[in-house]
């Protein structure tokens, strides 16, 4: 999998305001703002995110994914 593919899979799920990923093609780190991450806290958050990915993080297509979310706000503010 691509990060273009990846990136594509969250953001068809997850209305993003901004997304990036880097990682190996297993192994990913992602950068992901969204107004749905508002009030919940980094669990919560994670969630969210692994609920766009469905199967592909059960099947070992994502083996490994670290994520940094934030709140349209909190990129604002700490970016």
């Amino acid at each position: 999998m691509t990060a273009d593919e990846l990136k594509a899979i969250i953001t068809a799920g997850l209305d993003c305001e901004y997304c990036s990923l880097d990682g190996d093609g297993r192994h990913w780190f992602a950068t992901i703002v969204s107004s749905a991450f508002t009030g919940q806290r980094a669990v919560q958050r994670h969630k969210l995110v692994y609920a766009t990915l469905g199967a592909k993080i059960h099947t070992d297509e994502v083996h490994a994914l670290s994520m940094k979310t934030l709140t349209p706000q909190e990129w604002r503010d700490n970016g």
